[in-house]
């Protein structure tokens, strides 16, 4: 879904072609395993600390207009919790049924078990049509596949036509939040961007007429481009409906002007029957922007029919796994499935709202990208987006379908220190990266703890020697001395203040 933003608008890009995404421009590079620096970084940064606190605080209280009525969003949830939940324990079945379905209405069905696979399918499309631009709705699948690269190596302009997504296009920046993706970028930046990639735009930091200047730019690339590209936010197996929650009518274009349409979306999104939208439609909005609808609902089914006027000739869906069958697998994180990517975890969260989502270096930030992206990526690069939480519990909370984020990040903390064997509940199979948070140096400290504590010589040798070698303790004691004193040993100890004081006279 993409929402309303205040300061965002397309356009396009150097004096190749206005409109045109530069397809040279490579985004600037984030990476999960550098979490702790680039949060660092945003930490220190007291306008984008500033522009995150404010832009939060207002979705917290549009969401909060919404659910005044904790009871009825409780109920709601719940609704919501076991549609999902429904879809997902009949996962493999829905699935075949929407194939044949959707096989049925004359749509394309395609299977990518990862990232290269379904780009593979994408350029054989577009060669396919002898097209050279794609223009693109908003699609947090088709960022995590890298599309708009992949295809620009190999001549083909993906075009955002989502303003915000496309602003981040123009600058070769990436997304920082689900629902507004260019939430980051101050008007003046935008001002900025416009002014130097769209021929003839004014230097002016006037919303409606950076807007304006934006649609004029986009609205003849609809027509001139031969695919269209979509996200889906759910499909409806029962009757072979794609379901694309938007407010800018750039997604209605995108999957009706072009001849070919083609929508990209993880196997999670299925669910059984069209009357399974309703409750998930109710919350989505609500929990993303504070709405009560949206501008448009687009319900999709099936390629232009005879004697209709508008619609695609042509149409593909793309099934991404991408670890999600890895997450599937195992009851243990298959609620992580649940999401319909509305973000209102992100918005109540301290620590996102903190360091901003480019600090993450994943496709999905916040508590659900700490959660999600373990799977599509693996443990070792995400190593530290598990911790990256207070677990304050905000998270879980405001899910409109309830899932347990913290539960899940504790559970993918404990996968990340251990291997499949010494797992407590072993997996089918191991999670990627599964025990690479594991450190030597840990790994032999517990040991000696085991041993230390289950003999009572040592024991008893360890706090003999503990107080008066206390000096040597060192100052530095790893995160711990961070925002704390170092540990050191008391200078005496329990056991001998005991009997100094059982010895001394009353």
């Amino acid at each position: 879904m993409n929402a309303p933003v205040v300061i965002e608008r397309p356009g396009p890009a150097t004096p190749k072609s206005v409109g045109a995404a530069p397809a040279d421009t490579h985004e600037k590079t984030h990476r999960p395993e550098d979490f702790k620096l680039r949060s660092h970084e945003s930490v220190n940064d007291p306008n984008l600390r500033s522009s995150f606190r404010g832009a939060m605080d207002f979705l917290i209280e549009r969401r909060a207009v919404h659910f005044s009525d904790f009871v009825a969003f409780d109920q709601l949830r719940k609704l919501g919790e076991q549609t999902r939940q429904h879809a997902l324990n009949h996962l493999p079945d829905l699935l075949t049924q929407l194939e044949a379905k959707l096989t049925e209405l004359g749509v394309h069905v395609h299977w990518a078990e990862t990232p290269e696979d379904a780009n593979r399918i994408f350029l054989d499309i577009a060669k396919a049509h002898d097209a050279r631009m794609m223009v693109k709705g908003k699609s947090m699948v088709s960022e995590e596949i890298e599309l708009n690269h992949v295809m620009a190596e190999h001549g083909i302009d993906c075009l955002e036509t989502d303003m915000g997504e496309y602003i981040l296009q123009l600058d070769g920046d990436r997304p920082s939040h689900i629902i507004m993706p260019a939430i980051h970028k101050t008007k003046q930046d935008v001002a900025e961007i416009f002014h130097e990639h769209i021929a003839g735009a004014p230097l002016t930091d006037d919303v409606n007429e950076l807007i304006g200047i934006g649609r004029k730019a986009l609205r003849e690339k609809f027509g001139a481009s031969k695919i269209g590209v979509s996200g889906v936010n759910f499909m409806v197996a029962e009757t072979g409906t794609i379901a694309l929650v938007e407010n800018e009518g750039n997604g209605r274009l995108c999957t009706s002007v072009p001849d070919v349409h083609i929508a990209i979306t993880g196997l999670e999104k299925v669910i059984e029957k069209l009357e399974h939208l309703i409750p998930l439609y109710a919350l989505l909005p609500k929990s993303a922007t504070g709405q009560a609808v949206t501008t448009y609902f687009n319900l999709i089914t099936g390629p232009r029919r005879a004697g209709e006027r508008d619609g695609p000739r042509e149409m593909h869906l793309i099934l991404l796994d991408n670890g999600r069958t890895q997450a599937y697998r195992e009851e243990r994180f298959r609620a992580t499935l649940q999401c319909i990517r509305c973000g209102a975890c992100m918005n109540h969260c301290p620590v996102y709202t903190r360091v901003g989502g480019l600090s993450y270096g994943t496709t999905y930030p916040g508590p659900i990208g700490s959660i999600i992206s373990p799977h599509l990526v693996g443990l070792k690069s995400t190593r530290d987006l598990p911790t990256a939480s207070s677990l304050c519990g905000a998270c879980g909370e405001v899910c409109p379908v309830g899932i347990p984020i913290p539960e899940m990040l504790m559970k993918l903390r404990e996968a990340g220190r251990h291997s499949v064997s010494q797992s407590m509940t072993p997996p089918t199979q191991a999670l990627v990266g599964q025990g690479e948070v594991r450190l030597l140096v840990e790994v032999l400290a517990w040991k000696g703890w085991r041993l230390l504590y289950s003999h009572a010589l040592l024991y008893r040798l360890f706090a003999w020697f503990a107080p008066r070698l206390r000096f040597l303790t060192p100052a530095w004691q790893g995160g711990w001395t961070q925002s704390r004193a170092p540990l050191k040993p008391a200078p005496k100890s329990f056991r001998d203040r005991l009997k100094e004081r059982n010895h001394s006279p009353r």
